[in-house]
């Protein structure tokens, strides 16, 4: 039976295994653009705790969530209300999100930016980079262990940061092998797009004190966010309750600068 999850990866590696372009020329244009501004040090040396606001346009469980999303006048309340990061849906069918979304973003806000995507061969990784994007998302559970080691291996080299995302203690002990920057506990199960909000801070003790813990997910008042804080996450990645908000600003405001503690492994 498909699900969200394997419909969507079915569809991004179709588009894959199509693409004509030479590969070595895309990471050489990835490599001529302007330097990227550093995503998971901007995330790491912020004053308690960071957010990531993302612009998302729609999800596949709940369809739009609201008319008319202006991604630079939303990401400009994001600043103004204290995030430290962007995140950019650039998934289109799925979520409503394009490239030219990230680069509208890119061009009105100075906040480092996640390409949010289902990355599944090198030329996503690259394209991250062209499209003006600081860090890429890589799903473990959409990954096989030599995806993860190559595509985390490229951005590398292109000097993005890797955001490698994991819904639990199995999928942690997995991505810890290309020793991430970043983590991030993804709270919503992709089989079934239900929330558990246990998940992140169940996980969190597992993740190494040298990593940068992002929570993801099912985050909505200001009490989720200082519990993960509490529970030892440094940033919290949050989209539909900032969109869906009357003020973006003010919802923005409200989740930011709790006291991190940090509890993973030494």
């Amino acid at each position: 039976m498909k699900t969200y999850l394997s419909s969507i990866l079915e569809r991004h590696r179709n588009d894959a295994a199509q693409q004509t372009r030479d590969l070595d020329q895309v990471i050489a244009q990835a490599n001529a653009m302007e330097a990227p501004r550093g995503f998971a040090q901007a995330l790491r040396t912020h004053d308690g705790l960071a957010l990531i606001a993302e612009v998302k346009r729609r999800s596949p469980s709940l369809g739009p969530l609201v008319e008319h999303l202006d991604p630079a006048q939303l990401s400009l309340a994001y600043a103004s209300g204290g995030a430290t990061c962007c995140s950019v849906l650039t998934d289109e069918v799925s979520f409503g999100g394009s490239a030219e979304d990230l680069q509208l973003v890119a061009r009105t806000v100075p906040l480092p930016i996640l390409r949010k995507d289902f990355t599944v061969s090198l030329f996503d990784v690259a394209d991250a980079r062209l499209m003006g994007a600081d860090a890429v998302l890589l799903i473990v559970a959409a990954l096989s262990d030599d995806e993860l080691r190559d595509f985390s291996h490229l951005a590398t080299t292109l000097s993005l940061d890797v955001l490698v995302e994991v819904h639990d203690e199995e999928e942690l002990e997995r991505a810890l092998v290309i020793q991430p920057t970043m983590v991030g506990v993804n709270q919503r199960d992709l089989v079934t797009f239900s929330v558990d909000t246990t998940r992140a801070q169940r996980v969190a003790r597992h993740i190494p004190a040298s990593v940068v813990a992002v929570a993801e997910s099912g985050i909505k008042t200001p009490d989720d966010a200082k519990a993960l804080a509490d529970a030892g996450f440094q940033a919290i990645l949050v989209g539909e309750t900032l969109v869906k908000a009357p003020s973006p600003q003010d919802a923005a405001r409200a989740l930011v600068g709790f006291p991190c503690r940090k509890v993973g492994k030494a």
